[in-house]
């Protein structure tokens, strides 16, 4: 059996919360370069359109996060 080593746990927990602050930052950060508030746009407005761009791009940075991260 494999034994539980809280190091590692505590690595893991560490490295996830600064891929998501990062995502958060960065989704954070595009918005700020928009001309517009993507947050009124998705939530008020529904747009569609943005809402797959926003998500690809989440997707995107994401991917890199990890890959970073790992």
């Amino acid at each position: 059996m494999y034994e539980f080593h809280v190091g590692n746990f505590i690595n893991a927990v560490v490295y996830a919360l600064l891929g998501i602050v990062i995502l958060i930052g960065s989704f954070l950060l595009v918005d700020k370069l928009t001309p517009y508030d993507l947050w009124k746009e998705l939530i008020e407005s529904k747009n569609l359109a943005l809402a797959v761009v926003v998500g690809a791009m989440s997707l995107g940075i994401g991917i890199i996060i990890a890959a970073a991260v790992h």
